[in-house]
């Protein structure tokens, strides 16, 4: 299993809904494991940007296309996980429980990784600093001023975003 991929957006399609007591992922309308849709080792972010985001898991086993197993909760912010919408994105590993992007750790949704596969194209430029899987991290400094905070994980080509950048932070 590889550390990190290059696909932002394996699948996103259908909702899921999580146990936390038994780190089942439960699917309608997903195909998990089959070509294309996601696999063990890929990292599943639940909920989405532009709505409630609830942090993001490894996958450690799939037991068909609408059910799969995740390594840890720690990634997530502990709120009930019920027909939710999902990306599946094979980000750097190590981010999921990297306190700086973790939803349970940080609190909040103001650090993300996403991938970028060419600079300078879409409407969130400000957030690119160069190809390959990105960290963001948007705070207000001690003078109340607005701040970003962009570092590259790992600096690659090849990357496929589901649009440019993938999920810039809200």
């Amino acid at each position: 299993m590889a550390l990190w991929g290059n696909n932002d957006n394996v699948t996103s399609a259908g909702t899921v809904s999580l146990n936390y007591g038994t780190g089942v992922v439960t699917g309608a309308g997903t195909s998990f494991g089959t070509v294309g849709a996601g696999g063990t080792g890929d990292v599943i972010r639940f909920g989405d940007r532009s709505g409630t985001y609830f942090g993001d898991a490894v996958i450690v086993g799939i037991a068909s296309t609408t059910q799969v197993t995740i390594g840890s909760t720690a990634g997530l912010s502990g709120a009930a996980i019920a027909a939710t919408s999902f990306t599946v994105t094979q980000c750097p590993k190590y981010t999921v429980l990297d306190s700086k992007y973790s939803e349970a750790s940080y609190g909040t949704d103001d650090s993300f990784v996403y991938g970028v596969n060419q600079t300078g194209v879409g409407t969130d430029t400000v957030y690119e600093t160069g190809v390959g899987w990105v960290g963001v991290t948007t705070y207000t400094d001690n003078h109340g001023n607005a701040r970003i905070k962009k570092e590259i994980l790992v600096a690659m080509s090849g990357i496929t975003t589901g649009n440019a950048p993938a999920y810039p932070p809200a």
